[in-house]
Parts: structure tokens; C-alpha cells; sequence
């Protein structure tokens, strides 16, 4: 009798672990970086709808910003390259979506979206 006891505790055990570490997305903000993948160094000004400005300065071709959480909405992009030409795009962010903002080699941008759930 008591290894059922110890076999149903177990098995309750992986059940609960299984059922609770799920990983699925509760309304969590939006998260974005950007990809730098033209010839030269771009910073780039994030607005998001509720008046918020963040900026990420001088990201080298080749290399990407670390992920930044917003609150959804409409967020603008602009990037400024080192020769001073500006590029700008404006995107809906969604809830529980990571976006990746591409700077291509024509500095052009590209917004890629993929949900956490």
C-alpha cells in the first residue's frame, strides 16, 4: 500500500510542475529591439502612445539592442544613421508579442513580430 501512496504522490507531483510551469502569456507588455543591419551606426527614438520616449543610442552594423518592454499601443520608430538621414515607422505593438525592428542594408526598416504563447 505504501508504494501506491509514494507511485500517486509522484505521479501528483509531475502533474502539478507540468500544469503550473506552462508557459503561456498573461497580457504581458510588448517587447522590442533593434537589428542593425546596414553599414553604419544608427540610434534610433522610440514614442509610444502614451507620451513615453526612450532612446537607444549607436547600435554598430552587425549587432542588435538588448529586447526593451512598452506598453502596447502605437509606438514610432524613428532612427537617425550617422550621416543623419532619418528613417521612421509606426507600428501596433500588441500584448504578449516580441518585435524585431530591421534596419536593412538600404536603411529601410523591417518590423517582424512573433507571439510568446
Amino acid at each position: 500500500m505504501k508504494m501506491y501512496k509514494k507511485f500517486f504522490f509522484f505521479l501528483c507531483l509531475i502533474s502539478s510542475t507540468l500544469f503550473f510551469s506552462c508557459d503561456e502569456c498573461d497580457n504581458e507588455n510588448p517587447r522590442a529591439r533593434v537589428s542593425n543591419m546596414g553599414s553604419e551606426d544608427v540610434s534610433v527614438q522610440v514614442k509610444t502612445t502614451g507620451g513615453n520616449t526612450e532612446n537607444i543610442n549607436n547600435i554598430e552594423p552587425g549587432k542588435a539592442s538588448e529586447f526593451k518592454s512598452y506598453a502596447p499601443g502605437e509606438v514610432t520608430y524613428t532612427i537617425v544613421l550617422k550621416s543623419n538621414d532619418e528613417v521612421t515607422e509606426t507600428v501596433e505593438m500588441g500584448f504578449c508579442a516580441d518585435y524585431e525592428i530591421i534596419i536593412t542594408e538600404d536603411n529601410e526598416i523591417i518590423t517582424t513580430s512573433t507571439n510568446r504563447d
